[in-house]
C-alpha cells in the first residue's frame, strides 16, 4: 500500500483484476514470464484470444438460450446430424436431400423437435402434389361449362344410308337425356313439327327452323325435303331424330329417272325404297324412348301395316357383354320396345268433336291390339284441358294420340269474326274454332312428350356417348340384318 492509503487500490484495484483474469486466462502454458515483452509470449495469447473469441461467440447462445428462448446453435447442429443421417438405411432417401435447400431457415423457425423434418417433407409433399394437380379444378370447370348450343340440325345418317359421326362432339357423359324420334308419310309435317318440339316457336320463320321443311317450290313439285336422319340435341338434353318420309314416292322417282344403281341384294327400286324405310322405323323402336307417328288425315291401313312389320324385323336388345349378333333374343320380356305417339297433324275443326275423338281412340286401339310397341297410358289430351266438359272415364280406350290443329297465321284469324253479319258486339270476337290456339296446342304436346317415362335402352344404362356407340352399332346391324335381307326376298 502506498501512503496516500486507499486511492491505490481504489484507482488501480480494477486494473489489476483485470490483468489477473487475463493472465489467469492467458496462462496456459507452464514456465512463462508475462512480465517479459517477448514475440512468441505476444503471439500465442492472441492467437488463443481469437479462438476463444470464437468460442466464447458460439457459446453465448447455448448459454443464453434458456433466456432468450431462440436457440440458435444447436439447431444447425441438430441439422448437421440430419444431413449426415440421409444416407442411413432407416432414413428415407427424400428425407436426406429435402433439407439441403431451404431447410435450416424452417428448422430455425420451428425450434428443434425430432420429428420435425419428417412433418416437414410431408408438407412439402402435400405441396407438390397439389401444384402437380393444379391443372385438375381447371378441367372440372371445363366440365361444368355449359354445352354447345346447337343452331341447325346436321346428319346422323347421310343420303346414302352411312353412319355419321358429326354429332359426337355434341354429346356429354351424363345419363339424363331423352331420345325423341319421327315417322311419317311424306309431307305430313314431320320436320316442321320436331322443330316445334325441340327450338323453335309457331311465330319464327320457317326458314329459320332447325329442322329444314319443305319449300314451296319442293311441294309443287312433290318432292321430299329430309333424307337420312337428322340429329338435334337441345341444351335439356333432349335428342331429336327427323327422318325421312316412310314409303316416300318422290325417293322411289328419284331412283328411276336417275338411274342410280341400287345396291346388290336390291333388285327393284321399290323394294330398296321399302328396306330403308324398314330400316329407319326399326332402327329408331331400339334406339328411341319416344316415336311420334305422324299423319296429316285419319287413317291410312298401310301405315300400320307399315309399323308392324318394324316392329317383327327389330333388332333384339343386345345383352351386356355385347357379343351378341342381335338375330333373336333369349328373353322376350327383356326386349325393348319404345312409347309411341299417334299425332293427327292438320286436324279440321270436325276432328275435335268429342264423339270423333272417342271413333279414333277406338280405331287406333283395335288396330295396335297384337303390337308390343307402348301405345296407350302415357299421353292424354284430358289432362290437358282441351275438352274441359269431358271427365277422365270418357275414353274407355285411350291411346297415345294428339290432335293438332292446322297452322295458321294471328293475321288471317283476326279477319274471321264470330258474326260478321249479326250484332257488332259479336263481330268483336274471334270465330269458333273448336279447340286452343296453334301455339297453345304445341305447348301442350311438347310438355307431355318431354313428361314421358325415360326407359332403360339396353341392359346397361347408357350416357350420352354411350348412346351414340350403341346407336351407331345398332345401325349396323340393322344393315346387316339376315331377317331384313330375307323379308326383301320375299318382297319380290
Amino acid at each position: 500500500m502506498s501512503e496516500s492509503g486507499h486511492s491505490q487500490p481504489g484507482m488501480y484495484g480494477q486494473g489489476r483484476r483485470r490483468r489477473r483474469r487475463r493472465g489467469d486466462r492467458d496462462a496456459g502454458l507452464p514456465g512463462q514470464n508475462l512480465s517479459g515483452p517477448s514475440r512468441d509470449r505476444e503471439y500465442q495469447p492472441r492467437e488463443r484470444r481469437v479462438t476463444l473469441a470464437i468460442m466464447q461467440t458460439h457459446a453465448k447462445p447455448s448459454q443464453n438460450a434458456p433466456v432468450s428462448g431462440a436457440p440458435v446453435l444447436e439447431k444447425p447442429i441438430m441439422l448437421m446430424k440430419a444431413r449426415d443421417d440421409g444416407g442411413k438405411p432407416g432414413t428415407p432417401p427424400e428425407a436426406a436431400a429435402q433439407p439441403s435447400g431451404p431447410g435450416p431457415s424452417k428448422m430455425e423457425r420451428e425450434g428443434q423437435r425430432p420429428t420435425q423434418p419428417v412433418y416437414q417433407i410431408q408438407n412439402r409433399g402435400m405441396g407438390a402434389s397439389a401444384s402437380s394437380s393444379a391443372v385438375d379444378p381447371m378441367v372440372g370447370q371445363s366440365k361444368l361449362l355449359p354445352p354447345e348450343k346447337m343452331k341447325h340440325s346436321i346428319k346422323l345418317v347421310d343420303d346414302q344410308m352411312n353412319w355419321c359421326d358429326s354429332a359426337m362432339e355434341y354429346l356429354r357423359d351424363q345419363t339424363d337425356m331423352l331420345v325423341v324420334g319421327v315417322i311419317g308419310l311424306q309431307g305430313s309435317g314431320k320436320s316442321t313439327i320436331m322443330s316445334l318440339l325441340s327450338a323453335n316457336t309457331p311465330e319464327e320463320d320457317q326458314r329459320g327452323y332447325v329442322f329444314r321443311a319443305q319449300t314451296q317450290e319442293i311441294k309443287e313439285r312433290g318432292g321430299n325435303q329430309s333424307t337420312g336422319i337428322d340429329f338435334f340435341i337441345t341444351q335439356e338434353r333432349v335428342i331429336f331424330l327427323d327422318t325421312q318420309p316412310m314409303l316416300s314416292p318422290s325417293i322411289l322417282d328419284h331412283l328411276i329417272n336417275n338411274d342410280r344403281k341400287l345396291p346388290p341384294e336390291y333388285n327393284l327400286p321399290h323394294t330398296y325404297v321399302e328396306m330403308q324405310s324398314l330400316q329407319i322405323a326399326a332402327f329408331l323402336f331400339t334406339v328411341c324412348h319416344v316415336v311420334i307417328v305422324v299423319q296429316d288425315w285419319f287413317t291410312d291401313l298401310n301405315l300400320y301395316r307399315f309399323l308392324q312389320t318394324a316392329e317383327m324385323l327389330k333388332p333384339s336388345t343386345p345383352s351386356a357383354s355385347h357379343d351378341s349378333t342381335g338375330s333373336s333374343g333369349n328373353d322376350d320380356g327383356a326386349e325393348y320396345y319404345p312409347h309411341i305417339v299417334f299425332l293427327q297433324n292438320k286436324a279440321r275443326q270436325d276432328d275435335f268433336c268429342p264423339r270423333n275423338v272417342k271413333n279414333m281412340h277406338m280405331v287406333v286401339d283395335k288396330l295396335m291390339a297384337h303390337s308390343h310397341l307402348k301405345y296407350k297410358g302415357k299421353l292424354s289430351m284430358l289432362d290437358c284441358n282441351i275438352f274441359p266438359g269431358l271427365g277422365q272415364d270418357y275414353l274407355a280406350t285411350e291411346v297415345n294420340m294428339f290432335l293438332l290443329p292446322m297452322q295458321e297465321n294471328d293475321g288471317e284469324d283476326n279477319l274471321t269474326k264470330a258474326g260478321s253479319g249479326a250484332y257488332p258486339l259479336f263481330s268483336l270476337l274471334p270465330g269458333y274454332r273448336g279447340h286452343p290456339a296453334f301455339s297453345t296446342m304445341v305447348s301442350k304436346l311438347r310438355s307431355q312428350i318431354l313428361a314421358m317415362p325415360r326407359c332403360q335402352l339396353s341392359h346397361t344404362i347408357l350416357t350420352e356417348k354411350n348412346w351414340f356407340h350403341y346407336a351407331a352399332r345398332i345401325w349396323d346391324g340393322v344393315k346387316k340384318s339376315s331377317a331384313l335381307s330375307e323379308y326383301s326376298r320375299l318382297l319380290c
